[in-house]
């Protein structure tokens, strides 16, 4: 009996098709183009939810698969309505930069050679590519040259990474090879944080076994800066290896811990100084922020997000580590099978955790080498600009106040000293879809967070978002509904 012929798989030919690549890098194109183009003006939040994405994109499984480029065209035809515009101008729901066209562009070449970057036999390129990219960022920040860099997907993994080698450190100083013998046994290894640390502090001591229980907190005062006095009685009365965390840019209010005298109290005590500068470490990068990170460059080592104020796409943050051979201690893997260095070449299994990753760095070098110093300059402090207008702006308006200090990107505001009409107002925005932003708690108090960290966001963009914000503030206060952008 006949049977029908089963639909030729794409995978069926033994030739590599290049009209394929073609067709489908052109459809992918076009649709990124468009999506790009709409990016001004579109509603910056999502509007489908769950039930609509899952309807249009759940299936059963294929037996022998759909065309490529209808796939492609449904996935571009859901993004519309799906994705919120992270890189919009006008979204400040958290620190999320929108991708610097020649680094959207490197990113492109990244997926196209998919370079396992690893190890350095499998892509010299990639190898020395971030090898000149970690230095460039050490000259941009102004620190140690010697240091070890990583790339890594953020700064969870980057404040892990710079943890992982701070407890080899210490506790190598403590004769106890943590490495080879575990926790089991080891000295008790103690960790001091102020009490605003990034809740990625905590989970990077879950991870290395620490535990965040017995973390020793150091009060803050009203902007969320590490209390020098007081961490210096918690150091004091603290016996055995230590590891201070302090933070380059509160992520509610954007203050910086009095560094210098932090790392001038840890220093004293023989302890590890890490810094988490997620977004802060970049105010290094300008003239007239650079004093907010006055003695930074006195720590041990800093975590950092290029997907920040770099703007590359996600995902890509930097472990840096004064101590290179600790970070290399801490990391390194090898095995029989594999082809490692003995010379200058670099091998990134030695940097990072993760053995099988993207050339995250490859966008990193594009970026640095488009902008240089002045671009990235004028990158960020364009930024804090906006977020001193929008305060400005905002603080004029009865029943609106602005509950932080603006010395970086980010603007806390309250309205009607009400948490319910705060949170409203937030909801409101949202929905209004002018501009995105989210909501936080600070110091018990409901506010709304506005976070300004994209190249691309103008005056503009500020005053538009502004306006949308008031509008929608008034009509809650009024009790008239506002209209929907």
């Amino acid at each position: 009996m006949a049977t029908d012929p089963l639909p030729a798989s794409p995978l069926s030919t033994s030739h590599f098709q290049s009209a394929v690549f073609d067709e489908y890098l052109d459809s992918a194109r076009d649709h990124a183009r468009r999506y790009l183009h709409r990016l001004p003006d579109r509603h910056v939040g999502a509007r489908a939810g769950r039930d609509e994405l899952m309807s249009a994109l759940r299936i059963a499984l294929p037996q022998q698969g759909d065309e490529g480029g209808d796939v492609i065209g449904l996935l571009a035809q859901q993004a519309e309505r799906g994705a919120v515009a992270c890189n919009s101008p006008r979204y400040f729901g958290f620190v999320v930069g929108g991708s610097y066209p020649v680094a959207l562009a490197a990113d492109w070449l990244v997926s196209t050679w998919d370079q396992n970057a690893g190890i350095y036999a499998i892509s010299p390129l990639v190898s020395v590519v971030e090898e000149v990219a970690g230095q460039w960022l050490l000259e941009l920040f102004d620190l140690p040259r010697e240091s070890g860099v990583g790339f890594v997907t953020g700064c969870q993994m980057a404040n892990f990474t710079c943890l992982a080698a701070a407890r080899h450190h210490v506790l190598r100083r403590a004769g106890w090879d943590v490495e080879a013998d575990g926790l089991q046994g080891a000295p008790r290894l103690h960790v001091v944080a102020s009490a605003e640390s990034h809740v990625t502090i905590d989970v990077a001591l879950r991870y290395l076994g620490l535990g965040t229980r017995s973390v020793h907190r150091v009060e803050t005062d009203a902007q969320g800066r590490m209390n020098v006095d007081r961490l210096r009685k918690v150091v004091a009365s603290i016996e055995g290896p230590m590891i201070v965390c302090a933070q380059a840019g509160n992520v509610n209010t954007g203050a910086f811990d009095p560094l210098r005298e932090v790392a001038g109290v840890v220093r004293e005590r023989g302890a590890w100084l890490h810094v988490d500068g997620a977004f802060g470490l970049w105010a290094r990068a300008s003239g007239s922020l650079r004093p907010l990170a006055d003695g930074i460059e006195l720590a041990d080592s800093w975590a950092t997000d290029a997907h920040k104020w770099l703007n590359v796409p996600y995902d890509c943050g930097v472990a840096i580590v004064r101590h290179a051979q600790d970070q290399r201690d801490a990391m390194t893997s090898a095995a029989a099978y594999l082809i490692q260095t003995r010379g200058e070449e670099r091998d990134a299994v030695d940097w990072v955790p993760e053995f099988s990753r993207r050339a995250r760095g490859v966008p990193v070098y594009a970026t640095l080498r488009a902008l240089g110093r002045g671009g990235v300059q004028d990158l960020v402090e364009g930024s804090c600009a906006r977020a001193r207008e929008m305060a400005d702006a905002l603080r004029q308006v009865e029943g609106v106040r602005i509950l932080n200090d603006v010395v970086l990107n980010q603007v806390l505001v309250r309205f009607g000293d009400d948490d319910e009409l705060t949170r409203a107002v937030i909801a409101g925005v949202q929905r209004d879809g002018t501009c995105w932003l989210g909501g936080t708690t600070w110091q018990g108090q409901g506010a709304m967070r506005i976070s300004v960290s994209n190249w691309a966001t103008s005056e503009d963009d500020a005053q538009r978002s502004v306006a949308a914000i008031l509008r929608v503030f008034h009509s809650l206060r009024t009790g008239a509904t506002a209209p929907i952008a």
